[in-house]
Order: C-alpha cells, then structure tokens, then sequence
C-alpha cells in the first residue's frame, strides 16, 4: 500500500490544502519499505488528488479537509482518513497498520 501525509516541517498538518510537501510512504506486508517527501502541484481544486492518484496512493491521513476534495479522493479510489490531530509520517502509517490510528473531528469546515 502507499500513503499521502500532507506535511509541514516533516509533521502532519492541519490542513492538506496548505501542505509544503506530501510524504509518500510505501509499505509491504504491514512494514514501511519507502519514504519520500514529494513537492506537490499548484493548490487548485482537484490537483491534489489527481497529483497523489499519479503517484499511486492508496490511502491519504488529514487532519482535514473540505467535502469536496473527500468526494475527488473517493472518485480516484484514495481512501481517506480525517480528523488525525497530530504525528510523523510514519508513526501515523504504523497506528494506520495496526489498526490504532486515532481519527476525530474533520478539522475543515468547508
């Protein structure tokens, strides 16, 4: 499987729309085989699932994000994951594995 944590100073952010970089972590039998930290295209509607659908992602981890950008990550078969409230990159992909990622309050309103 391959994940998307939107980041800010190599941490989870709030919000993905405001992300500096995506970290792209891949896994294989329940272990992270791959990290990379990847630029992402120009904030417009719909670029940024499309930009991670590229990439291959299976599954995105956000704090939040607007109805929309869920229904475009639905539409291009990316599982989404909302209301995580803080982490790295990769502690979040190993709660996610193991079943203990903690999800809450979509952290965007719009």
């Amino acid at each position: 499987m391959k994940f998307a944590v939107p980041t800010h100073n190599d941490e989870l952010t709030a919000h993905f729309g405001h992300c500096e970089t995506f970290a792209i972590i891949e896994t294989e039998n329940n272990s992270i085989i791959k990290e990379e930290f990847v630029d992402p295209p120009v904030h417009q509607p719909g670029a940024y699932p499309r930009f991670l659908a590229d990439l291959g992602v299976n599954v995105i981890i956000a704090g939040g994000m607007g109805q929309k950008a869920r229904n475009l990550f639905d539409a291009n078969g990316i599982r989404v994951c909302v209301g995580v409230a803080q982490g790295s990159p990769k502690q979040l992909v190993e709660q996610y594995m193991k079943d203990e990622l903690v999800t809450g309050h979509n952290l965007c309103d719009h």
